[in-house]
């Protein structure tokens, strides 16, 4: 890859690698739905001007329905319940449990998507990393009913990353990537804005809460979407989606150092099986692929990095 994609994919993995840090602080002071409205609406001021400026909006109206669809099940219902589960479980196993992604899409494949059923190899690994999973609940949370409650909050969020580009790749995918993300995000601010209303904080939090909400809502998901645009461009969705692997490591290692998160054995080794069987479960990611660079337009280089992002949708690609 080129210095500049080395350069994206580092920002990409450390921006998505540090949200549930930065959850973990949020939630200590602040209600889980207002921290999840806050970062999405912080992120929809961000990408929707930028989205009519680039004219990119049109046809969404038509369909309104199926943006909406996908807002709630990939945006609102993840960022709504990770801060929940995180209201119980460190952010090293909230991190590790998001890491089943590719192996929730493995699973939901059988039913929704036949072309992308796993088999031979690929299915060894979906069991590998169902393991690891079993292994996390069975052992890191085993008689502890609040923590239980955390680890299935972040198991539905799982579900939800895992079913949006699948409803992405059937029905959107031919739209440049910014605008039913943009429109998503809006749809779900407005959703979530009730219940945020209703869950306001009843004291002045800290200015750590408060910076925690705004580095969610501008790096980890405006910035974060752009750079890994920069990404796409630069390396295509294959390599770009190594980036699945390396977060929660970047998440583990913010936990342990900062948050005095401990990361036992049974952690740790859940973290590998579903990282292992991840990986070969989604056929792995490592293949080259061959690079091609331009020199186009300004717009005509936009309107491409979108595009890719739609195929990495389809791909299953855990953009947060």
């Amino acid at each position: 890859m080129t210095r500049r994609a080395w350069i994206a994919f580092a920002t990409c993995s450390v921006l998505w690698g540090i949200p549930y840090f930065f959850i973990k602080v949020a939630v200590d002071d602040l209600p889980a739905v207002f921290v999840a409205w806050a970062r999405i609406a912080m992120a929809a001021v961000i990408l929707l001007p930028l989205a009519w400026h680039q004219r990119a909006l049109t046809g969404i109206w038509e369909r309104r329905w199926l943006v909406a669809a996908f807002g709630l099940i990939e945006i609102a219902g993840p960022f709504t319940l990770i801060p929940l589960g995180e209201r119980h479980i460190s952010s090293s196993l909230a991190a590790i449990l998001i890491a089943a992604v590719p192996l929730t899409v493995a699973i939901l494949a059988v039913r929704f998507a036949p072309e992308e059923r796993a088999h031979g190899l690929r299915l060894a690994g979906l069991f590998v990393g169902l393991a690891g999973v079993v292994l996390l609940l069975g052992i890191d949370v085993a008689g502890k009913s609040d923590e239980l409650v955390g680890a299935l909050c972040i198991l539905g969020a799982t579900l939800g990353y895992a079913a949006g580009p699948m409803i992405a790749k059937k029905t959107l995918s031919d739209l440049p990537a910014i605008a039913p993300v943009a429109a998503a995000l809006t749809i779900s601010a407005i959703v979530l804005a009730p219940l945020a209303a209703l869950s306001l904080p009843d004291h002045a939090p800290p200015l750590e809460a408060w910076g925690s909400v705004v580095v969610l809502g501008t790096a980890c998901t405006a910035i974060a979407l752009v750079v890994f645009f920069i990404l796409l461009t630069e390396a295509g969705p294959s390599r770009a989606s190594i980036i699945t692997y390396v977060n929660p490591v970047v998440a583990v290692a913010l936990g342990v150092a900062f948050l005095d998160e401990s990361l036992g054995a049974a952690s740790a080794a859940g973290l590998v099986l579903i990282l292992a069987g991840s990986y070969v479960s989604t056929g792995g990611r490592f293949r080259r692929t061959p690079a091609r660079r331009a020199a186009p337009p300004p717009h005509g280089e936009a309107d491409r990095a979108l595009q890719s992002a739609s195929a990495a949708e389809a791909s299953g690609v855990d953009a947060r």
